[in-house]
């Protein structure tokens, strides 16, 4: 279980599935292509621009996939990632944000990356891109009980005030 769960939290695995479904729905979206049609330039021309319509239920649904699959390989390789049951919970945006390591895999409590980070002297502040970022990660690990990544100097329960608040 380990393996699948850090598999799932690997960057290139996430990119390298992401980018496999939009082939397959492309190959979706163009498999009606008449062959025919492709010997002339006009031939391939007319096939493309019948085509690229989207004239059926089926190539709107497509499109669809296509545009949500396209939303999350913007975000995979921005290294933005969302928890929509903490969005949902808390209604925030910084405290929804999913962690991630200097690779951009994502630190998870399941994920080895996270066990480790809440044991050793692993992260600083200097990890993390806003305050709201560092205190998600600090309120995981455990808060000022658990501060064995020294993230809160004065253990007042916010960790790395230094950082921008967005």
């Amino acid at each position: 279980m380990s393996n699948l769960t850090d598999l799932r939290n690997n960057k290139n695995a996430r990119l390298a599935i992401i980018i496999i479904l939009m082939i397959a729905v492309a190959i979706l979206y163009f498999r009606n292509v008449d062959t025919g049609n492709l010997s002339t330039t006009d031939g391939i021309q007319s096939e493309l621009a019948g085509q690229m319509k989207p004239d059926t239920l089926e190539k709107k649904i497509l499109i669809g996939i296509m545009s949500m699959l396209g939303i999350g390989l913007g975000m995979e390789v921005s290294n933005t990632d969302y928890d929509l049951g903490k969005l949902a919970e808390t209604k925030s945006l910084s405290q929804s944000r999913v962690l991630r390591d200097k690779s951009g895999n994502i630190v998870s409590a399941t994920s080895s990356a996270a066990a480790g980070a809440k044991y050793t002297d692993e992260y600083n502040c200097d990890d993390f891109k806003s305050q709201p970022e560092a205190q998600t990660f600090f309120d995981n690990a455990g808060g000022v009980s658990a501060d064995t990544n020294r993230l809160d100097g004065n253990k007042d329960g916010v960790a790395c005030q230094s950082l921008p608040k967005k």
